[in-house]
């Protein structure tokens, strides 16, 4: 069984958003964007054609986006069968986690004030807690991983944040595999709300302890409940 293939997937909007960067790594970007965002899911094949159309940009172009991907682990190319979101595995999901921790962790430690951009941490909290009044899960994982960027922003670093763009895509895929999105996502908002309080207070010991402790249980809840999941995913696509 293959996955329906993943078109332009209302990519027509960001071709306004071209800036200086390579056309490849710009299309590239768009894509990592839509995986972040639960759009290509896990396992589903992505149409050069429709998404080069969509896009403006030449097959060798697309291409080559496609192979940033690949070595971002975002994308996988499968001889004459073509370019498929990756299905990561347990011990990618361990992967993730221990750099989150190194990353975050760090970001969070260094605060010692209320931080400048204390409203935009805010706004991500207060989308999540608005999408789970809801019941939209999608948007409230979407508004936890922008929560969790913003955290990593704290570093002032522009490095750190794009390594946090890619591992966010790949996040993104571990959640997408998760059946029950409602029971992962919603336990953890009133974490966020402490975090969020001791930020608030520049008390940056206080939500790294906070944080810490938050990413083991979310790490063990996955590896708990995904190896069966991404394994009944990888089989599906091989069929």
């Amino acid at each position: 069984m293959v996955i329906e293939d993943s078109g332009g997937a209302g990519l027509e909007t960001e071709h306004g958003l071209y800036t200086r960067k390579s056309s490849a790594e710009w299309a590239a970007g768009i894509l990592r964007n839509r995986i972040a965002e639960g759009v290509y899911p896990p396992g589903g094949r992505l149409s050069e054609l429709e998404i080069g159309k969509t896009l403006r940009v030449s097959r060798n172009t697309l291409r080559e986006a496609f192979r940033l991907l690949t070595h971002e682990r975002l994308l996988v190319h499968e001889f004459s069968r073509g370019v498929f979101v990756r299905v990561p595995s347990v011990e990618d999901v361990v992967d993730i986690y221990r750099v989150r921790k190194i990353i975050e962790c760090a970001a969070v430690r260094g605060v010692t004030e209320t931080p400048a951009t204390f409203p935009r941490i805010r706004e991500k909290v207060e989308i999540g807690d608005e999408a789970a009044r809801t019941g939209n899960w999608k948007d409230l994982g979407t508004a936890n991983v922008r929560f969790h960027q913003e955290l990593a922003a704290l570093s002032g670093s522009e490095r750190v944040n794009e390594l946090v763009a890619g591992l966010t895509a790949e996040l993104r895929l571990v959640f997408h595999i998760m059946d029950e999105p409602r029971r992962f996502h919603e336990r953890y908002l009133p974490r966020n709300h402490e975090i969020l309080d001791r930020l608030e207070a520049g008390d940056g010991a206080g939500a790294e302890q906070l944080l810490s402790k938050y990413l083991e249980d979310a790490e063990a809840q996955l590896v708990e409940a995904y190896a069966d999941r991404a394994e009944a995913a990888r089989t599906a696509v091989a069929e």
